[in-house]
């Protein structure tokens, strides 16, 4: 852990604030204790429902809404069907390139934007299709070549693109453009291969990471932020982890054994069920872990998550000052957006939110964007993208 004050890399979102998300349960894994199947915790369209409504009620500012081949719940339908039912939390909906055509991805994203009046925002998936094993090169290409038809779409009155993949000619007397004006949602990108870094730098607004020692997270975000200049562009950064407040460090600890003691390592595990249980984020998370003797990255971040499950493999774990200071510390380093959850979903967002949330500077990154065209820096030339903060 980084133990000197830390300078800002330089970031899209210049102001000391910070969008504070919740996750829902579209994947199914929501549970009382991990590696155990919970029944009454199940990916239904109404559990994802209440973990959505509750987390707008607490005071979140968006949702991440995962998405996956396992059982559960589709991602743009659920967000059609929430939209009238909410009224001030965004909506944060991952979208894997190549399973919807460009133009009509386009079009229901525009779609979903109206219903929402701009409290959309997009988390861009550059996963495998479920059962397709394709090389990271081409899903690297699809991706690009998406939100490049994407981008046309929501700016332009017809399409022409002429990719490798992708070639469109579309003229139209009317497109559908989304709610937000000011280029469409916010893409949201996350990974940690070279081609997942070109592909946000080039394209993206928020590049998201999972837990890891701060070393590891701020030489990340200064690489990216030099990217992204190379391209004359500034990008914002998003932490995803898991959280466990309590008044007492002891108890907060003591919660972290409990949800794992009935885990079974020769036993069910949710994590060799998903796509990205060898992707390079989860396998480094894994070494991490293996360097701890107490599953601790480092002070206050646990690891033993990731034994149980793929994707995001750790969580803050401590008091509401701990945790405050923690997440402070990150937004010193340029985090703008935190994307929070806890094991049972709904028990630990009422947590949080009761005991941390009320601190923090919160806004909604979509919010701020629109209000601005998105700023520009010069081409980059070498040396550093750091300023001071």
């Amino acid at each position: 852990m980084l133990t000197e004050p830390v300078k800002s890399v330089a970031i899209r979102t210049p102001e000391r604030l910070a969008e504070i998300a919740w996750f829902d349960d579209l994947c199914g894994g929501d549970t009382q204790y991990l590696g155990v199947l919970d029944s009454d915790r199940k990916s239904s369209y109404a559990h994802c429902r209440d973990i959505m409504l509750t987390a707008e009620r607490m005071g979140f500012d968006n949702i991440l809404l995962p998405t996956s081949y396992l059982p559960g719940q589709e991602v743009i339908p659920f967000v059609g069907a929430m939209g009238p039912q909410t009224s001030t939390i965004n909506m944060l909906a991952a979208l894997r390139t190549g399973e919807i055509f460009p133009t009509m991805l386009a079009r229901h994203i525009a779609t979903l934007d109206h219903i929402l009046q701009g409290r959309l925002t997009i988390n861009i998936i550059n996963s495998n299709l479920p059962g397709v094993e394709e090389s990271p090169e081409r899903r690297y290409k699809r991706c690009s070549e998406t939100i490049e038809i994407l981008k046309q779409a929501w700016s332009q009155e017809s399409i022409d693109f002429q990719g490798e993949i992708y070639q469109v000619k579309l003229k139209s007397t009317e497109p559908v453009k989304p709610y937000q004006q000011n280029g469409g949602p916010l893409l949201y990108f996350g990974g940690i291969s070279e081609g997942s870094k070109e592909v946000c730098a080039k394209y993206c607004d928020v590049f998201l990471m999972w837990p890891e020692p701060e070393e590891s997270i701020y030489a990340t975000m200064q690489q990216m932020s030099d990217r992204a200049a190379k391209y004359g562009r500034l990008i914002d950064f998003g932490f995803r982890v898991h959280v466990i407040v309590r008044e007492t460090e002891q108890e907060a600890r003591a919660y972290a054994q409990k949800i794992m003691s009935k885990f079974d390592p020769n036993g069910f595990n949710l994590k060799n069920l998903t796509q990205d249980n060898k992707s390079l984020g989860v396998l480094r998370q894994d070494e991490f872990r293996a360097k701890s003797t107490d599953d601790y990255l480092e002070p206050l971040l646990w690891g033993g998550i990731g034994r149980a499950r793929s994707g995001c493999g750790a969580a803050l774990v401590g008091t509401p000052e701990q945790i405050l200071s923690k997440m402070n510390r990150y937004m010193d380093m340029g985090i703008r957006a935190f994307i929070l959850s806890g094991y049972p979903l709904i028990e630990e967002c009422q947590l949080f939110a009761k005991h941390v949330l009320p601190h923090l500077p919160t806004v909604k990154l979509s919010v701020v964007h629109n209000r601005m065209h998105p700023p520009v820096v010069p081409p980059y030339k070498g040396g550093t993208a750091l300023a001071g903060g």
